[in-house]
């Protein structure tokens, strides 16, 4: 019952996202093309539920030459290839907004695990573990309030099976004030990094 009032939810806000919204997207709109040279959107094939595939959309950050479907992460100096309107959207999470059309749409839920890349296998094969491929991914969720780009995969994987288990209105309104503190502080935004978390303490660890 709570997943349909859940996506009722999803539908009612992701409205009045696009409505209350747009004239900020219309202000990142230009931005973005007096910036650099290409398109407004950048989407990405993602895992949805039941590991079905959609196509993700975000501001675009990157510049056109950028390696294709390859985790920002993963880039050797991902630097050189964030534009400087991109470098402020990333960090403060506005690239993101367009989701608010996915969720619309149906691909997404406002809260959940946060789609894998299509070629991301280890983090499906781990996700299978907890069920965390059988719901709606998210906007964001309770692994990116607990350490977004830092985490490994397994622990990653672990955290979303938590939010699988602890699933309803509490555990989402926890997730979505969380993930507001997290933008305001950027939290765990690491260009470059190795996925790893080197500096999360046991006790974080082991939630």
């Amino acid at each position: 019952m709570y997943i349909k009032i859940k996506r009722m939810g999803d539908i009612i806000l992701s409205f009045l996202g696009l409505v209350i919204l747009s004239p900020i997207f219309l202000l990142l709109f230009v931005s973005i093309k007096l910036d650099s040279k290409g398109p407004i959107f950048f989407k990405q094939k993602r895992i949805g539920i039941y590991k079905s595939h959609f196509y993700i959309y975000k501001f675009r950050t990157m510049k056109m030459d950028t390696p294709k479907d390859t985790p920002t992460h993963l880039l050797k100096d991902p630097d050189q290839f964030i534009t400087r309107v991109g470098k402020f959207l990333r960090k403060t999470s506005l690239d993101e907004l367009p989701q608010i059309w996915n969720i619309f749409k149906g691909d997404m839920s406002i809260i959940g695990p946060r789609p894998a890349l299509w070629n991301q296998y280890d983090l499906m094969k781990e996700r299978d573990k907890y069920q965390a491929n059988d719901i709606l991914p998210g906007l964001t969720g309770w692994a990116q309030i607990n350490g977004r780009d830092e985490l490994p995969i397994d622990i990653k994987a672990k955290l979303d099976g938590e939010y699988i288990k602890q699933i309803g209105f509490k555990m989402d309104v926890k997730c979505f004030l969380g993930t507001l503190l997290s933008v305001v502080k950027s939290d765990g935004v690491v260009e470059g990094g190795t996925g790893r978390a080197p500096e999360l303490t046991k006790e974080k660890q082991a939630k």
